[in-house]
């Protein structure tokens, strides 16, 4: 299996970035971390080795980024607002970046958004938000709405909200969206969902699922026995859904 270590400066982040990318063909997969998540977490905890038969067969060409979180979401130490400001800075930095990178190894024009726990969140919100550059969405473990509170899963954003939150938040803009060519693009991805029945975030993905369904956007929602929010499961679960 065909492995590639990338380092850059990041102009839209201002630091340096890393990703990992497996395979030499097939629809790209852009791979988020889960939550403060790093981009060599899923080799190491074998879930590239459970879809490494899909990685070598040419279908797939999997692109493990880095996350940000500690300077977003889960920076406590900053004004909400920053948090939500560097979360806008990650994103272009996948769209601007990391996409052009993929493109320029790939001429595939098909690719994938995909992630576990917190990554789960930025693969559906990216993938919501920007519906014309993919083709196909999975969502893992995933919490759609991160200023709800649950249990030990606090409101990431301290209780502030502003336009930025709202426009990042799922289970908020996705129930108000009326653009005909948006919701038709939506219509066009191929939407999947998987999370434990004993999962916290149950309940956000039967949200998510129920505004969906209201604007009669199909996806496909599984959900497993026991929380199944762990990488044993997560394993099983890339290799059935991506």
């Amino acid at each position: 299996m065909k492995r590639e270590y990338h380092k850059w400066y990041s102009p839209n982040l201002e630091k340096e970035m890393e990703l990992l990318v497996f395979g030499h063909a097939g629809t790209k997969v852009v791979f988020f971390p889960p939550r403060m998540g790093r981009f060599y977490d899923y080799e190491n905890w074998s879930i590239i080795a459970a879809i490494e038969h899909k990685i070598t067969n040419g279908d797939l060409q999997i692109y493990c980024v880095d996350s940000v979180d500690l300077e977003s979401f889960y920076n406590s130490f900053c004004h909400p607002g920053h948090r939500i400001y560097r979360h806008i800075q990650y994103e272009k930095y996948v769209l601007e970046e990391v996409l052009t990178l993929a493109n320029l190894i790939n001429p595939n024009p098909n690719i994938i958004s995909a992630g576990c726990s917190l990554g789960a969140y930025h693969a559906v919100n990216v993938a919501m938000r920007h519906p014309h550059l993919f083709c196909k969405v999975v969502g893992m473990s995933g919490r759609y709405d991160l200023t709800k509170s649950n249990g030990y899963f606090q409101d990431l954003l301290s209780g502030y909200h502003n336009d930025f939150i709202y426009f990042n938040m799922p289970n908020q803009y996705l129930k108000n969206i009326e653009d005909p060519t948006l919701i038709h693009q939506l219509k066009q991805m191929d939407i999947v969902l998987t999370i434990g029945k004993e999962d916290p975030f149950l309940q956000s993905n039967h949200k998510l699922c129920g505004i969906l369904d209201e604007k009669q956007i199909p996806y496909q929602l599984f959900e497993w026995d026991e929380e199944a929010h762990k990488a044993c499961y997560w394993r099983k679960m890339a290799n059935l859904y991506l």
